[in-house]
């Protein structure tokens, strides 16, 4: 699991059944002290993540078909699973 932050919203005309009534999100991977680290991807939203948030995105292939019980077939690579209120770093 990552640290990402929403940076985002993605809206297309033409998606894969399986994103259907799906909300996807650009995200920022984060660093332990909440830097911008490494390239932005996609994550479909499970929370209601909005442009801001701190976000926990799981990028594991088969917790994602776990958590999305779709069958082994998801196109689905990342998915937003929790919202971060605060972090604590020594």
């Amino acid at each position: 699991m990552r640290m990402c932050r929403v940076i985002g919203t993605v809206v297309g005309a033409a998606r894969h059944p399986m994103y259907a009534g799906r909300k996807l999100m650009v995200v920022q991977r984060l660093d332990e002290q909440g830097r911008d680290t490494g390239e932005s991807f996609l994550a479909v939203d499970q929370v209601q993540a909005g442009p801001g948030d701190r976000v926990i995105v799981m990028s594991e292939g088969n917790g994602v078909r776990q958590v999305l019980d779709l069958g082994p077939q998801v196109p689905i690579r990342s998915i937003i699973v929790g919202i971060v209120d605060h972090v604590d770093t020594p």
